[in-house]
């Protein structure tokens, strides 16, 4: 059977009274996985917590889940494959109010849940573990992972979404059931795990972090994860997840610089350190001013599909702002002003040319007003479009509440 994603958040936890389940995503870990239950079973006994162990099962072939019933560990199918798509089955089949999740490859150490449990009943609605801070034995994380992937990723995380984490990407962590099934996550790879840590930090829940050991993975297969493909999936949710690191800053980047260029080489050559930038570099800042102004544009369109469709919080300060200057009145106010003047400016050019019998023109500032005019132009067309179609998608999907 197909574990419903998006299960009424708390329907079972009522229903059994329990406060934790130690879920645990499984394909084929039939090696390990009687010491990952094992292990978590004795760390319910010994604190005394009322709780269970649930393995989402996502296909496996080698006995797991015999193995996982014989321990008296509950199993759950999960016919869609990946493992998002496992946990997210897994965290809706959940009969605790609390869930720490981790895999089942003997890699997490099950045994020592105190800091999670406390963090959860203090009122954090996720508790990342910390590697780093826990300990790594040797062997148990890939060079790359250790010093490049995870830091790097920690870091871009930290930056766009000011989640404070030290091990963005820690696969033990525990949550409120609840709160979990709010944010109504959707990735069914590896990606999950960023999808969880992203959603929770734009809804401003609490995060916190505890140290947590990680010891070497216990199957004698290579494991699930793909370095490079994986990191990869990783580092485009995050980008796909800030419209403003993926697209604002960048264009304002560019819009800037090329106003900068065209305005300092509209009154004719530049002469610095022994080089002249003439004509060309002027065209390059006219043609910078356009992309950076579209992909400023792309910033907002992105931003408001996210807020449309639940993924984004509502947009504040310069947000906000660029919003409502998109808004399809003052868009096609401001892009009118913007045609005019370009044309204006084109017109002017072109009845001089004509009056010169459209031979050469002496004035060198002809071109350049030429070109200046063209780019104000475009870009008021340009901003048209855009405005039409942010009024569209306005109109055509109602704001997720």
């Amino acid at each position: 059977m197909d574990i419903a994603p998006h299960a009424p958040p708390g329907a079972d936890t009522q229903a059994h009274g329990l406060e934790l389940t130690i879920l645990m995503p499984c394909l084929n870990e039939a090696e390990t996985l009687a010491l990952c239950i094992r292990e978590a079973q004795d760390f319910l006994a010994r604190s005394g917590i009322a709780g269970e162990v649930l393995i989402a099962d996502n296909g496996s072939t080698d006995g797991s889940q015999e193995i996982a019933q014989r321990l008296g560990a509950r199993v759950v199918p999960i016919t869609e494959r990946g493992y998002g798509a496992a946990l997210r089955g897994g965290i809706a089949a959940a009969r605790g109010r609390f869930v720490i999740m981790g895999d089942s490859d003997n890699s997490y150490d099950f045994a020592n849940l105190e800091g999670f449990v406390a963090e959860l009943r203090a009122g954090a609605d996720l508790v990342m573990g910390n590697r780093f801070r826990g300990g790594i034995e040797k062997g148990a994380m890939p060079f790359l992972h250790r010093y490049l992937g995870n830091p790097v990723l920690s870091f871009i995380g930290r930056l766009l979404f000011r989640v404070p984490a030290g091990d963005f990407h820690c696969g033990l962590r525990g949550f409120s059931r609840a709160r979990i099934m709010e944010l109504g996550l959707t990735t069914p790879g590896m990606e999950f795990a960023s999808e969880m840590v992203v959603r929770a930090a734009l809804a401003r829940y609490r995060i916190v972090e505890v140290p947590t050991r990680l010891r070497p993975d216990g199957r004698s297969r290579p494991p699930h994860l793909r370095t490079w493909r994986d990191g990869w999936r990783h580092l485009r949710f995050l980008l796909f997840y800030s419209p403003r690191w993926l697209f604002l800053y960048p264009g304002l980047v560019l819009l800037g610089l090329g106003a900068l260029v065209s305005g300092l080489l509209f009154p004719g050559p530049l002469r610095v350190a022994g080089v002249t930038f003439d004509m060309h570099s002027f065209m390059a800042g006219c043609l910078a001013v356009l992309v950076g102004l579209q992909v400023v544009t792309f910033a907002v369109i992105s931003k408001q599909v996210g807020v449309r469709r639940g993924y984004l919080p509502p947009p504040t300060g310069l947000d906000a702002r660029l919003l409502g200057l998109l808004n399809f009145e003052r868009g096609l106010i401001l892009a009118a002003i913007l045609v005019l003047l370009g044309g204006a400016g084109m017109a002017d050019t072109l009845t001089d040319w004509v009056g010169r019998g459209l031979g050469p023109l002496e004035d060198p500032r002809s071109p350049r007003l030429f070109l200046a005019s063209m780019t104000v132009l475009v870009a008021g067309i340009q901003l048209a479009f855009t405005a039409s179609l942010a009024s569209i998608i306005e109109m055509a999907q109602p704001a997720r509440r």
